[in-house]
């Protein structure tokens, strides 16, 4: 399929009954995000403004938008430094939101991975998947694929047409990493093990180098401690019962958190198809904590090369939700740990022609 960038309406759409809807029977919420009406009618409240890909200039980067399936409207924003002197990596990118919310042309993660994209020295595909409960696991799982497809089209391709030459000539599609924060560290884990199961060989040529998950979001029936006594921070965009929503709302009907796309580690053989390093990167506040932190153990003891970085005094998804000093700071050492996770030096570099 030909992709085609688009002006894209970034405008919620609440239907034409939402005032009637207003007094009915409301079967799951989390406050301030999603309202799930008894007869299926689903409010998402404009929390986070919606952005166009805009960016000031003095940023340096360039972003535009893209259409990666017209059909289940999937499509990706995409953030390409200026003046690159060489080739850069490519970081395909799942933004969080419980599978239930966000975007990726919400103003926070807009912001934060155009920085990330000029920082890490790095392109950026932001992916804009389906959500539940309209569209539950693993509709997200599919669409995550889907783009990684796409992507090996525009490799295949990019002589034959420069309508993406934007972002096309300046990217090493050898050297492609997944990444993901929250729910969006969960799909690149999924989107991962299902390349794996075939050891990627419908990809290539395109090349994953490895995997960045940002406070990923698995759960369990048995709480860990964390879940059971980590109280929620102001800064921490978190809590067990917003958590265990999500998974009611994004999981197949029936099933239930000792599912494997939820806990991992019910299914520990399946752990072994993701032989490529990985950088788990945790918040010390967050209540996934401690899965994550069992996670990152579980991986290696397969023999995956996993890097474990906690991040001290930060809570769930303070990278684009926190304005506190200490979150500023640890912002810029994630930057780092995954400059330095993504290899930035020459092996990894190619001359633009």
């Amino acid at each position: 399929m030909t992709a085609l960038t688009s002006n894209l309406n970034l405008i919620p759409q609440h239907g034409k009954n939402h005032q009637q809807h207003q007094g009915s029977c409301v079967v799951e919420e989390i406050k301030g995000l999603i309202k799930v009406h008894k007869d299926g009618y689903i409010e998402r409240p404009n929390i986070v403004p919606c952005v166009t890909s805009d960016l000031c200039p003095k940023i340096n980067v360039t972003s535009r938008d893209i259409i990666i399936d017209s059909v289940t409207n999937i499509w990706a924003r995409f953030y390409v430094p200026n003046s690159p002197q060489k080739k850069l990596p490519l970081l395909v990118y799942f933004h969080g939101g419980g599978f239930c919310v966000g975007s990726a042309a919400w103003s926070c993660y807009h912001e934060f991975l155009a920085m990330l994209s000029l920082k890490v020295g790095c392109l950026i595909m932001s992916v804009n998947y389906r959500l539940a409960p309209e569209n539950p696991l693993p509709a997200p799982y599919d669409d995550g694929l889907n783009a990684l497809m796409w992507l090996k089209k525009q490799f295949l391709y990019q002589n034959e047409s420069s309508e993406f030459e934007w972002w096309t000539k300046k990217c090493n599609f050898s050297n492609v990493f997944l990444g993901g924060d929250s729910a969006g560290g969960n799909i690149a884990y999924n989107v991962a093990k299902r390349v794996g199961s075939c050891e990627g060989a419908f990809l290539r040529p395109l090349n994953l180098k490895g995997l960045i998950l940002v406070q990923p979001f698995f759960g369990g029936k048995e709480r860990t401690l964390s879940e059971k006594c980590m109280e929620q921070l102001s800064g921490s965009a978190l809590n067990l019962a917003a958590s265990d929503t999500y998974w009611r709302l994004a999981l197949p009907y029936g099933e239930d958190r000792d599912h494997p796309w939820c806990n991992p580690l019910v299914k520990m053989e399946e752990l072994k198809l993701l032989m490529m390093p990985m950088l788990v990167c945790i918040s010390e506040m967050d209540i996934l904590k401690d899965r994550n932190m069992e996670f990152c153990d579980a991986l290696g003891r397969t023999g995956t090369r996993v890097e474990c970085e906690v991040f001290k005094g930060v809570g769930h998804a303070f990278q684009i939700l926190s304005k506190s000093q200490v979150s500023k700071i640890r912002v810029v050492q994630m930057m780092d740990c995954v400059k330095s996770f993504m290899g930035f030096d020459s092996q990894f570099l190619f001359d633009l022609d």
